[in-house]
């Protein structure tokens, strides 16, 4: 596991012959030498063990070794071929290999410079998508500079640390902007990292509108979330009671949403709507109400294990019996065998969960091979039981 840094260099515009320097802020009170290249100062304080600096055929890349610093050891050769090949937008790596040591040496830091697409179409972003998770092993820690570079390459970039925290589980330390006020002069430092957290809200939101499952928002909601993810492993596996007790105790935390997470306000009211069964009057209303949820979620195995069990707990109910007595449940599910209802959900559960129907079943088999004639039919066995 490495720790490294990315960063884009632009081409920006000339004034009075020279790249215009600035004094970055980044607001804890230490005075920084003004530099051009953003990617300089970022570098001193992150001390990376790699820095793989990005970019075009056209980008500024003399300014690497004539503007902050100056490499008066480098060959005058190289430098004069790099200066006309940046001039004329057409960097190759043989303009920047001999030169990377120099950076190497100075920086006491792995350099790599890479050559770029300039983003152009979709078939250039993907490219550039790979070549950054091709700079990036497993498990590493990142750091994303996006000063410069085009306009658009922060939106690639927020996707590729998207891409390297799924492709290569790498830990998205920064994503750095070094803003500059023309009018001010005053050059602060951000770091986006903030944005990258809304993006997992949304792809944890994505998931969960997916099938329901709402332990994917566990990790994001700091301690509280093992309670959380534990409420949804017991609604999964059936076990409703644990998953009220889980459920109850997540909704008595203070910190059930941190309130210094202003993601999570986003999207807490979702959050809390999806497990309003667990606040139902009684067993069978929260079976129920479980049972429906998951219909519309399309979860047929489930929504029909919820939608039996439903009625099991009424009719235990029913007779007093203790409905969470294994024994007791099992006698009402023998009385509720002569209920043709019932009969029909445990038939087509079955054939949901083993794909095994008998060949009198036919009315299962037409209802399982089309989805809109499932949820019919399950909405039908449902109201005709509750």
């Amino acid at each position: 596991m490495a720790h490294v840094m990315l960063t884009f260099l632009g081409r920006v515009a000339k004034d009075a012959g020279t790249y215009r320097k600035t004094c970055y802020d980044f607001r804890d009170g230490i005075q920084e030498e003004p530099v051009a290249f953003f990617g300089w100062p970022l570098q001193r304080r992150l001390q990376p063990d790699r820095l793989v600096i990005l970019g075009t055929a056209g980008s500024m890349w003399d300014h690497l070794f004539e503007g902050d610093f100056d490499f008066l050891s480098a060959s005058e050769d190289d430098r004069l071929a790099l200066q006309d090949a940046v001039e004329g937008q057409c960097v190759e790596r043989i303009h920047l290999e001999p030169l990377v040591p120099l950076l190497a040496e100075r920086l006491g830091c792995e350099v790599v410079l890479d050559l770029i697409p300039y983003c152009r179409d979709t078939a250039e972003q993907v490219q550039l998508l790979d070549i950054m998770a091709g700079h990036v092993g497993e498990e590493d820690k990142v750091n994303l500079d996006v000063t410069h570079g085009f306009r658009h390459l922060p939106m690639v970039a927020l996707l590729a640390a998207l891409q390297l925290q799924t492709m290569r589980r790498a830990k998205i330390a920064g994503i750095w902007y070094g803003a500059y006020d023309p009018d001010t002069g005053d050059a602060p430092v951000y770091n986006l990292d903030g944005l990258l957290h809304i993006a997992e809200w949304l792809q944890a939101l994505h998931t969960y509108e997916k099938d329901g499952d709402y332990g994917v928002f566990a990790p994001l909601l700091g301690p509280a979330g093992e309670q959380l993810a534990r409420a949804a492993f017991f609604e999964r596996t059936s076990n409703v009671v644990k998953a009220r007790e889980a459920l109850n105790g997540w909704a008595s935390r203070e910190d059930q949403i941190p309130t210094d997470d202003p993601a999570a306000a986003l999207f807490g009211d979702e959050l809390k709507k999806r497990i309003s069964w667990y606040r139902a009057p009684d067993r069978a209303a929260r079976e129920r109400a479980l049972a429906r949820l998951y219909l519309d979620w399309g979860d047929y195995v489930r929504a029909a294990i919820y939608g039996q069990e439903s009625a099991i707990t009424a009719e235990a109910s029913r007779v007093g019996a203790n409905i969470n007595n294994y024994d007791e449940r099992e006698e009402a599910r023998a009385r509720l065998r002569e209920n043709p209802a019932f009969r029909s959900l445990g038939q087509l559960r079955n054939a949901l969960a083993h794909g095994i129907l008998s060949p009198t079943q036919k009315w299962a088999k037409r209802s399982i091979g089309n989805p809109e004639k499932l949820a019919a039919e399950l909405e039908k066995l449902f109201k005709q039981l509750h």
